[in-house]
């Protein structure tokens, strides 16, 4: 099996786990609006034994079970993506699976196992949706683009975000905050979102979809249009045409929020 058709399995055990439901023994993390269920916790440990039967020696970072093992291959999982929304029953909800070697991110996949759609890259090898071929959008316009955020669950944080939204909200077409960061940038790669920025990720959240974006010929980057690392406080994301007017906005946006970035 290779690496990529072994994401893809990965993500279908976890998907599995999303649809068969039941109790879902809802708790709270960081906030009250921080969930994790048994779900979430099921569906990275199918993750993991899916990856570690195939691959015992690799690495794993996982959002629920943290780090397991070290080496040039890690991979990177979100069991689930959109946990809040799971929980509440709303449909935007995915599975985000992505390996590294020596650094570099070789295999993206995201899963949205509300809809079974399989959004898969392979570095070099371009991106697809269920199995076709797969692009950003061409609109280079702002004001003509549907644009998406998310909040962070620490107040603090999600305060940070708040004047970034109000500025951009007239400036594009449609602002969207689906509550999925993996997903979001699934769907820009997939030319049905035109771009997305977002503050206070964690590598589980882009790792996947940072390579969707990239091999569906959009762009990536931090606040400044510099390369995105781990750990940065900002990603900015879109089909390219469009991110320099992005930059442009949010930069803007930023300028009276100079505290907040440093």
């Amino acid at each position: 099996m290779t690496d990529f058709e072994l994401a893809i399995a990965a993500a279908r055990a976890a998907a599995a786990v999303h649809q068969a439901g039941g109790d879902l023994q809802i708790e709270a993390k960081s906030s009250d609006i921080d969930l994790v269920t048994r779900v979430d916790r099921e569906a990275e440990q199918a993750i993991r034994a899916v990856i570690l039967h195939a691959r015992p020696d690799d690495a794993i970072l996982g959002e629920e079970e943290g780090q397991a093992g070290a080496g040039a291959r890690q991979w990177i999982v979100d069991p689930l993506d959109g946990t809040l929304n799971y929980a509440h029953g709303f449909p935007y909800y995915c599975v985000s699976v992505a390996l590294q070697i020596d650094g570099v991110t070789e295999v993206g996949v995201v899963l949205d196992s509300t809809r079974d759609e399989l959004f898969a890259a392979l570095r070099g090898g371009g991106a697809t949706l269920n199995g076709e071929p797969m692009a950003v959008s061409s609109e280079p316009s702002l004001r003509r683009s549907m644009i998406a955020t998310g909040f962070a669950y620490k107040a603090d944080h999600m305060a940070v975000n708040v004047p970034l939204f109000t500025a951009l909200l007239p400036q594009a077409r449609a602002l969207r905050r689906p509550g999925a960061a993996a997903l979001d940038l699934a769907n820009l790669a997939a030319g049905r979102l035109d771009g997305f920025w977002e503050l206070y990720l964690n590598p589980w959240d882009v790792a996947a979809g940072m390579l969707l974006v990239a091999e569906a010929g959009g762009q990536v980057s931090d606040e400044a249009g510099g390369d995105y690392r781990f750990g940065h406080k900002t990603i900015v994301a879109s089909n390219g045409a469009l991110h320099p007017a992005l930059l442009v906005a949010l930069q803007s946006a930023m300028a009276g929020q100079t505290s907040s970035f440093e």
